[in-house]
């Protein structure tokens, strides 16, 4: 099936279990404890489910797991092809280390900034953007499992300056840094907007260390993203972040410039 159908299936088949069961949307929302516009958003596919929505869903509605199991399609079939095997390296690694000059990682974007992103980029439209979004806030369940990796994440402060979806996108997208930042096993870190030139500026990547074996390395670029796996060029990349990560300021200190720069955002 295609993305957009997978979309439709869901919002079908939510709308036919709710009607079986009797309920309204403003019912089925009271008994979630979602509102009535969320679940009129996804059944009109203009929100994408998220996880826990979809498993609630099947609990009081008794789907037997067949929202969860949609969903779980519909994301796995939203992932570009050549992204599908980062995203199985990225679910079982020990630890990331990501380094983004431009915008706020995946892993770490709300639903509005992603949201506004996929919409900027243009690559997308109309359902597939929603497509998109659910996939990405997927891959965030990584930092909630019962053992999470340990990410370690640098920006350029200028991330933190530009207006993805205007204030209110941008003052949840910085709230949100903080409280992911809060958790113990992640660790975020700003280059300075002070300073000029450094290797960082050539481009954003991911390191993955897995549980057994070497780190591996993600590249993004307009077309697609690139796995690599090559001992001299993740040693290389090594090396980059390495000279990235000296030129941040520490942990601490980021949140608070974080929490400064989210009360600008009004």
């Amino acid at each position: 099936m295609s993305r957009m159908p997978m979309l439709e299936l869901f919002a079908g088949e939510l709308r036919r279990l709710r009607v079986a069961a009797g309920l309204s949307q403003e019912a089925l929302g009271e008994r979630l404890s979602y509102s009535a516009s969320l679940v009129a958003a996804v059944e009109q596919c203009r929100r994408p489910p998220r996880e826990e929505f979809a498993r609630r869903c099947d609990e009081v509605l008794s789907g037997g797991g067949l929202l969860a199991r949609i969903r779980e399609t519909l994301v796995r079939e939203s992932l570009m092809p050549w992204f599908r095997e980062w995203v199985t390296i990225e679910q079982e690694a020990a630890a990331l280390r990501s380094f983004e000059p431009l915008v706020v990682p995946g892993l770490l974007q709300t639903e509005a900034y992603a949201r506004t992103l996929y919409e900027g980029a243009g690559q997308f439209v109309g359902d597939e953007v929603e497509q998109q979004v659910a996939a990405r806030l997927a891959r965030q369940t990584v930092l909630t499992r019962p053992a999470p990796p340990q990410l370690v994440v640098v920006l350029d402060y200028t991330v933190l300056e530009r207006p993805v979806g205007g204030p209110k996108v941008m003052r949840e997208q910085l709230r949100h840094l903080l409280e992911v930042g809060g958790r113990p096993k992640v660790h975020l870190h700003l280059v300075p907007r002070s300073t000029g030139a450094y290797p960082g500026l050539n481009g954003a990547f991911v390191l993955a260390t897995p549980p057994e074996g070497d780190d591996i390395a993600y590249l993004d670029n307009q077309l697609h993203g690139t796995i690599v796996e090559r001992s001299a060029d993740v040693h290389s990349l090594r090396q980059t972040w390495e000279s990235v990560r000296a030129e941040a300021t520490p942990h601490g200190a980021t949140l608070k410039l974080i929490s400064e720069a989210a009360e600008t955002w009004t």
